[in-house]
């Protein structure tokens, strides 16, 4: 039985290893290959000096690379850090520097527009390019990269083996990056347990075979698209990769490789259903799964109409807890705004202000308890110490009481044990299935010198769950739609599509509050509409 996270590669190859574990374009690869694969990245990684639990970056695109890199990480004992491939080289530089990256996994195609950040990333020592480098190419990328060693995939796996180090399950194996309410984002430390018992949990109700085949449509870096890997992993099922442009893309994905399972965010739900669904996905999607946020209704009956043979999963989960409950899928058209009931071997708390468990319908913090409960925020114990608590209700002769995650999310739990969402207890904007922190849109208003005051926050959106909204002040004399088309501009250029603002507001001042703080509620009732073309 695997105990660490790439074991359940080494599981699967050991067994049927023939069998697709990987499907890219028009390649496959095979249980065995991928398992040889990573050991030859492991090899790779000690040859370079990587020291046990050492994190290793992989900032690519959704390809056979990214998986090697992920999971020969972790074969070679160190911790993988997944960057988003949508992130701006300044924030790919935040996410290395805080995780004191040691060696990176890039492209060729990003390395340039990189590399002047990197050069501040004093504990990076090692990048490697998953494609060939020209002598002359690689001279001009070394110039740019000093007291760096700059190292192309093909040679990088041709290191001789080595053993590697060697781990146990409560051993850190990843970093995963989400965004906080207080700026910066925090980097969630996940153990092999966290990660192995998640991968089962989900699999179990999800009730995988080595028969499925999963579309991987998700961020690597997120916690729920890296789950589609490790679940599909710990049953032997087989995962194909791929980064869409379009919605339609993903239909027919879903018919160019027969996929059995779908998992996705509401707003690429949402567009999906506007969109005429092939017949043949009816005959080969098993299940489908929501998670991200809660999942409208419509959306959710639209589904059943496309897929009336289908299992519709809706999920809630947290990155510092990887999943934490699902919708029997035998339940989804009694209570479609349910968020289910707890996992396989995690138990939910519903815990009010005084420390106290709830009652039926009385609002309450959604706690986290179990295996899945993550080891804390890297190199940030007063976030830590915040987020992650003692479980309430435990006998007091404990001598070291058991750990919970604390959500900040309110729920509520109905007489038969089924929880709903209620609200979020911070101001965190909820996008496209990402986590995004008001205050990263509001640093990047002030860095563009165009703006004294600056303030984000998210707005219900159709389609989106929430749209971003900044309102601004302007600093000195320029026109309002002047200052408006260069913020406009400078946010294209400086954030991820998934960050832009949908509305920007100019005033001339802000409101505060009592304590000369900016009055976010007063502006959050005032412009909640303001998508609508209803600004009151």
């Amino acid at each position: 039985m695997a105990d660490l996270i790439h074991e359940l590669i080494a599981a699967q190859a050991n067994g049927t290893g023939d069998r697709p574990a990987l499907l890219y374009k028009d390649d496959v690869l095979t249980y065995s290959a991928l398992w040889e694969t990573l050991q030859r990245v492991a090899s790779g990684l000690m040859a370079a000096g990587i020291a046990a639990g050492e994190r290793v970056a992989i900032y690519l695109p959704k390809q056979l690379e990214t998986v090697a890199a992920i999971f020969g990480t972790s074969s070679a004992g160190a911790s993988f850090v997944p960057v988003n491939p949508l992130l701006k080289p300044p924030q790919v530089r935040y996410i290395l520097q805080h995780s004191q990256a040691r060696i990176l996994f890039t492209s060729l195609q990003r390395l340039p527009a990189l590399a002047d950040e990197l050069a501040h990333c004093q504990d990076l020592h090692t990048v490697v390019v998953i494609d060939d480098l020209v002598e002359e190419r690689a001279a001009a990328l070394i110039a740019r990269l000093p007291g760096k060693t700059l190292i192309d995939w093909r040679h990088f796996l041709r290191e001789p083996s080595r053993p590697p180090h060697r781990r146990i399950d409560n051993d850190m194996a990843a970093i995963l990056y989400t965004s906080g309410s207080t700026g910066s984002p925090k980097g969630v430390v996940l153990s092999h347990r966290n990660m192995v018992a998640g991968a089962r949990s989900v699999a179990q109700y999800l009730e995988n075979t080595p028969a499925d085949r999963i579309l991987a449509v998700l961020p690597l870096s997120f916690d729920a698209g890296l789950s589609q890997l490790t679940t599909a992993f710990s049953a032997g099922a087989s995962v194909a990769l791929m980064d869409y442009l379009l919605p339609k893309d993903v239909l027919r994905a879903v018919v160019r490789y027969r996929i059995t399972g779908l998992g996705a965010v509401p707003p690429l739900w949402n567009q999906l259903v506007q969109h005429p669904w092939p017949a043949e996905t009816a005959d080969c999607l098993r299940y489908v799964t929501n998670t991200g946020g809660a999942m409208p209704v419509a959306t959710t009956r639209a589904l059943r109409e496309r897929l009336p043979n289908a299992r519709i999963y809706l999920m809630y989960g947290l990155t510092e807890a990887f999943r934490s409950t699902y919708l029997s899928p035998d339940e989804v058209d009694h209570r479609p705004q349910s968020i289910g009931k707890a996992i396989p071997n995690a138990e939910i708390l519903v815990v009010n202000d005084a420390g106290q468990l709830c009652g039926p319908n009385e609002p309450g913090e959604l706690v986290h308890r179990g295996a899945l409960v993550a080891l804390g925020y890297w190199n940030d114990p007063e976030k830590t110490a915040e987020r992650f608590r003692p479980c309430p209700g435990q006998d007091d002769n404990l001598p070291i009481p058991e750990m919970a995650v604390w959500s900040g999310d309110q729920v509520v739990r109905d007489e038969e044990g089924y929880l709903y969402f209620v609200s979020r207890k911070d101001d965190m904007i909820k996008t496209s299935g990402y986590r995004v922190s008001p205050t990263e849109i509001e640093e990047i208003a002030y860095g563009s010198g165009l703006v004294t005051g600056a303030v984000a926050f998210g707005v219900p959106h159709a389609d989106l769950g929430q749209a971003i909204v900044l309102i601004v002040t302007p600093g000195g004399d320029t026109e309002h739609a002047v200052l408006h088309t260069r913020l406009l501009d400078y946010c294209k250029r400086e954030l991820p599509a998934f960050m832009q603002p949908a509305r920007i507001v100019i005033l001339d001042t802000l409101p505060h509050n009592h304590n000369g703080k900016i009055d976010r509620r007063t502006l959050t009732t005032t412009y909640a509409r303001i998508l609508e073309g209803d600004p009151g």
